[in-house]
């Protein structure tokens, strides 16, 4: 039984983390099923508004803590997380895999970044600088860079593991306090790494994780006057709620949203490749990942021939049980989403799309349970299709052919997804003016969907805004404080009368 598998690595109720301690909630039951098996592997209780109050007094109390550190003792607890992740990376990828329906060699590839990340945001931690200004004589004017105080993280069933650390390591490298919402469907690995950084010696209460709806826990924490930042990773729906709460509140948003991302395929790129890349661009997480490539656009004289390699290849992935180290494509992680990329594979259909591979359960699997969609390709799409402009989340890619540069930028250029982009083309010159001219917050030549916390990510127009990593994402969890010091002997203020003087 699967359940085991979760008992081992989690054993005792599933709750919110406050102030070190799992606290029940006592809302609507939320159901943990396995998305390769659809076993229900646990249930608990959505933690609600009152849970969320507590985490933001926890919060209050545990930031204060941390706070008070040095920036060298934050850094070396950040990087003595780093070493309990790595001790526990086993347990954390089998419960992702378990859970999250990841693959179990990406989810232990996920456990070894988390661990990259706290280490790199541990380097950081005392080398968060201000500077001095040179304003007017009679002035000594610094400016610090000084925490936020308490920043809400709302994280995504696609990648909880991945994402929570994303999201933590440099929010606590810059000394705010940090309550975690990871997915409804997904709370178990964040919960142990939350464990972890406290174990490491952060504070209890500078981190929580609390588990339950988004609509209920989430909206609390984020509404709440205590929040000084929301952080929100997931649908282009779910996070424009999040920012006018946040706004609502007073409060900035951080925003990590959908992507329709291109890779583009000039004639004189290396074809076999890009038919190489363009599967792991999109099949891999079963294209639950918001930087896939789901469009791949290539240039008319070459079309068929990228089109037949991509088919040949695409159909030899193996889609499995997520614990089977064989595995390279899992199933879905729930059944909504299931249901929704089997409608846009029928709609596509309908559409009159060539469907080149795929479409539907992988015969291999049979009838049995499980999420699991085989890697689907579509060939012409039309750029106003659906499939072409909206994001399905999905292993399923739509392919389109182009005639030149201008045409090339126009269709990758045309939707309201500016997150990942990529261009192949042996032709130095011409990659990067194409590579200038994609609309997009990360852009690949020659490759796709290399990612490092040491560079920035984030989206443009529909797919967000702000940057979650790298050196950039300090500015988003720190804000300027202004300090003038006044050092002339004799200051001379403009306004206002000494004692005694004459009126």
């Amino acid at each position: 039984m699967r359940a085991d598998i979760l008992a081992k690595h989690w054993p005792g109720p599933i709750g919110s983390l406050i102030d070190g301690e799992i606290v029940e909630g006592t809302g609507e039951a939320i159901g943990l099923v396995c998305p390769a098996t659809e076993e229900l592997l646990a249930s608990y209780a959505d933690a609600g508004a009152d849970v969320a109050a507590r985490a933001h007094t926890a919060a209050e109390r545990g930031g204060g803590a941390w706070r008070a550190l040095s920036a060298s003792r934050r850094g070396e607890i950040l990087m003595r997380a780093a070493d309990l992740v790595a001790r526990d990376a086993e347990a954390l990828a089998t419960v992702e895999a378990l859970v999250a329906g990841k693959p179990i060699r990406d989810a232990r590839a996920e456990a070894g970044r988390v661990a990259e990340m706290l280490r790199y945001y541990a380097g950081f931690a005392d080398k968060i600088e201000g500077r001095v200004v040179p304003v007017a004589s009679g002035h000594l004017t610094l400016v610090t860079p000084e925490p936020l105080g308490t920043v809400v993280q709302i994280t995504p069933w696609n990648a909880p593991l991945f994402t929570a650390g994303w999201q933590l390591a440099p929010a606590l490298a810059a000394g705010n306090a940090a309550i975690l919402k990871p997915s409804e469907w997904t709370p178990v690995t964040s919960l142990m790494l939350g464990r972890l950084l406290i174990e490491a010696g952060v504070p209890a209460g500078a981190v929580s994780v609390v588990a339950g709806f988004g609509h209920t826990a989430g909206a609390a924490l984020v509404s709440d006057g205590r929040c000084g930042k929301a952080v929100f990773v997931g649908s282009v729906p779910s996070g424009r709620k999040v920012a006018a709460l946040a706004a609502a509140a007073g409060r900035p948003s951080l925003l990590e949203l959908g992507g329709k991302s291109a890779m583009v395929v000039f004639a004189d790129a290396d074809l076999a490749a890009a038919a190489t890349c363009a599967q792991g661009a999109i099949f891999a997480a079963a294209g639950q990942s918001c930087t896939a490539g789901s469009r791949l656009l290539v240039e008319r004289p070459v079309y068929e021939r990228v089109l037949d390699w991509l088919a040949e290849g695409a159909a030899k992935l193996r889609v499995g049980d997520p614990l089977d180290p064989a595995t390279e494509v899992g199933p879905l992680q729930n059944a909504r989403q299931y249901a929704s990329v089997r409608g846009t594979i029928a709609a596509g259909r309908a559409t009159g799309a060539r469907l080149v591979l795929g479409g539907a359960r992988p015969a291999a699997l049979g009838e049995g349970p499980g999420y699991f969609v085989a890697p689907t390709i579509f060939a012409d799409v039309a750029p106003d299709a659906a499939l072409a402009r909206e994001e399905i989340f999905g292993p399923v890619l739509a392919v389109l052919p182009f005639d030149g540069e201008e045409e090339a930028l126009a269709l990758a250029n045309g939707t309201d997804f500016d997150l990942a982009g990529a261009v192949w083309s042996r032709d130095g010159a011409k990659a990067l003016r194409v590579a200038r001219g994609l609309r997009a917050g990360s852009v690949w030549v020659n490759g796709y969907r290399t990612l490092s916390v040491q560079a920035p990510f984030g989206g443009m127009r529909g797919s967000g805004f702000g940057r979650s990593s790298g050196a950039e994402v300090i500015a988003e969890y720190t804000q300027a404080k202004s300090l003038w010091i006044e050092t002339a002997a004799t200051p001379v203020f403009p306004f206002g009368y000494a004692p005694g003087a004459p009126g």
